[in-house]
C-alpha cells in the first residue's frame, strides 16, 4: 500500500484524534475510512417518514392539455 502526507487543519487533526479514540481505531486511515464509510450510508432521517407508503406511479393521464 503507498503512503502519503496530507495536509490538514489543525481542527480537522483533532477531530480525527477524537474519532481514533472514541472507535478505538488504529490509524488515521481507519479514522478516515470511517467518516467515508459514513458519509455513503443513508441515515434514518433520509430513509423516509411514511415507510409503509406505496412509491409513486403515474396515471396514464396526468395531465390536462
Amino acid at each position: 500500500m503507498a503512503k502519503t502526507t496530507i495536509q490538514v487543519d489543525e481542527d480537522i487533526m483533532r477531530v480525527l484524534e477524537q474519532l481514533k479514540r472514541e472507535k478505538d481505531l488504529k490509524s488515521y486511515s481507519d479514522a478516515l475510512r470511517e467518516i467515508l464509510k459514513e458519509s455513503k450510508t443513508l441515515k434514518r432521517s433520509e430513509l423516509g417518514s411514511l415507510p409503509k407508503l406505496k412509491p409513486f406511479i403515474r396515471e396514464k393521464h396526468d395531465r390536462f392539455d
